[in-house]
């Protein structure tokens, strides 16, 4: 399985983006996705999951109002749409699948990740 993130970018404070993770491969091990993403210096921390019906979703506090996480099973993507950008927000953005049928926060739940996209927040 091969999960590749993409959409990230340069972006002033209060703007938007719109991150996509294409999933490939034996899709349907992984019921859940997440996002995670990595800050310079900092440990990777959870961003948002959805499970794999899409009727469930998490997101860490930080992110709820602002974030958002949808999938679409029949084209295996799965999309973050990122509002009212701040620049503590600038990270590494992540996808990863797990095997688990519920969403989960827990970066050792996730069991393939693909590579990340760059998401700045200018000031």
């Amino acid at each position: 399985v091969q999960l590749q993130a993409y959409g990230g970018g340069l972006v002033q404070a209060g703007g938007s983006l719109r991150l996509s993770c294409a999933v490939s491969g034996r899709t349907f091990h992984y019921r859940t996705v997440g996002w995670f993403r990595q800050a310079p210096g900092k440990e990777r921390e959870f961003v948002a999951a959805i499970s794999w019906s899409g009727g469930v979703t998490e997101y860490a506090d930080s992110v709820k109002g602002r974030f958002t996480i949808s999938r679409d099973n029949a084209k295996n993507t799965v999309a973050l749409q990122i509002n009212s950008l701040k620049p503590e927000d600038t990270a590494v953005y992540y996808c990863a699948g797990s095997v688990l049928p519920q969403t989960t926060t827990s970066v050792d739940d996730y069991h393939a990740w693909g590579q990340g996209t760059l998401v700045t927040v200018s000031s």
